[in-house]
């Protein structure tokens, strides 16, 4: 039995672990959920993600949900030599750990809530940005990408000179920022940032992931 993975290429979490296939290199079935008639809130789909959200993956008798677990799962059982958690090193392993968890906490936050007031808001509920809620968001963020500005001034990658699940787990939402809102210049004004994220989206399993994510107003 292969992987099967239930969401939609245009949803950010399915797109972070759709990168993680990619660059396994791992052969899969992307099953679609209908969000729009509520497939998601279902019993049939809530057996796998009872939180009622999209992605889910099933691999085997094995289901899990919530998309940076998932990841980790899919490195730790088909990809421990692919250097993408690089647990061998507990220096190396920790340091992916810290930036995982930086870009939960400090980038998700803000990028996620922008992403919603620009796209979601207007696109699905007809809604205007509050430009109160944006403004704060966007200094939110600006602090966050200063610290990520001067630490890629001294490594090519968040937790060192090598390519991990915490630069990778960036991809959906910094794809989303520069291209549905106007506030891309957060990334491109800042040198090593821009180096950092050009060096990212130019990975053929990025590439793949970004040709889904087709969300726009």
């Amino acid at each position: 039995m292969g992987l099967k993975l239930y969401g939609l290429p245009v949803s950010t979490c399915t797109g972070r672990v759709v990168a993680v296939i990619e660059e396994l290199g791992l052969e899969y079935e992307l099953v679609p959920v209908d969000l729009s008639a509520g497939e998601h809130k279902r019993p049939a789909y809530m057996e796998k993600n009872p939180f009622g959200q999209i992605p889910a993956l099933k691999d085997g008798d094995l289901v899990l949900f919530e998309s940076r677990v998932i990841t980790r799962y899919l490195v730790r059982k088909y990809g421990k030599e692919s250097g993408l958690l690089r647990e061998e090193s507990p220096a190396d392993g920790i340091a992916v750990d810290q930036w995982i968890e930086v870009e939960t906490q400090h980038f998700n936050k803000p990028i996620s809530s922008l992403f919603y007031q620009h796209l979601l808001l207007p696109l699905f509920f007809g809604g205007a940005a509050d430009e109160k809620v944006v403004a704060a968001e966007v200094e939110k963020l600006e602090k966050v990408l200063d610290v990520y500005e001067a630490k890629l001034s001294k490594t090519k990658f968040l937790a060192g000179d090598f390519y991990s699940l915490a630069d990778l787990h960036h991809l959906p939402y910094g794809h989303y920022l520069i291209t549905t809102t106007p506030h891309g210049s957060l990334i491109h004004s800042r040198p090593h940032v821009k180096a950092w994220w050009d060096a990212v989206t130019s990975r053929p399993a990025s590439k793949k992931v970004i040709a889904g994510l087709t969300l726009s107003l």
